[in-house]
C-alpha cells in the first residue's frame, strides 16, 4: 500500500550556512508541521524521504521502553496543527 499523506514544505538557507525546511502534513486525521534542519542543502526528493524517515523512526520509538530509548534528535522537530 502506497502512503497517500501530502507533504508540502519550504527551505532556507540560514546566516549560519544550514538549510532549514519548514514541512506541513496535510492529513485530515492528524495534520502536522515541524522543521527539519541540514547541514547543506539537498533535492525535494532527498528532503521527503528524510522527513518520512525520521517520522517512521520516531513513530517506532517507545518513549516508556528502557531497552530502547528515545534520542532526542535537535534536528527534527514536529507538531500537531
Amino acid at each position: 500500500m502506497e502512503d497517500q499523506t501530502k507533504i508540502s514544505l519550504t527551505q532556507k538557507t540560514l546566516a549560519s550556512g544550514n538549510c532549514q525546511v519548514k514541512f506541513i502534513i496535510e492529513d485530515e486525521a492528524k495534520p502536522q508541521y515541524g522543521y527539519l534542519l541540514m547541514n547543506e542543502p539537498k533535492s525535494v526528493g532527498e528532503i521527503m524521504e528524510e522527513i518520512k524517515t525520521r517520522m517512521e523512526r520516531r513513530r517506532k520509538s517507545n518513549p516508556f521502553s528502557l531497552s530502547n530509548p528515545v534520542k532526542d534528535d535537535h534536528n527534527f522537530y514536529l507538531f500537531s496543527a
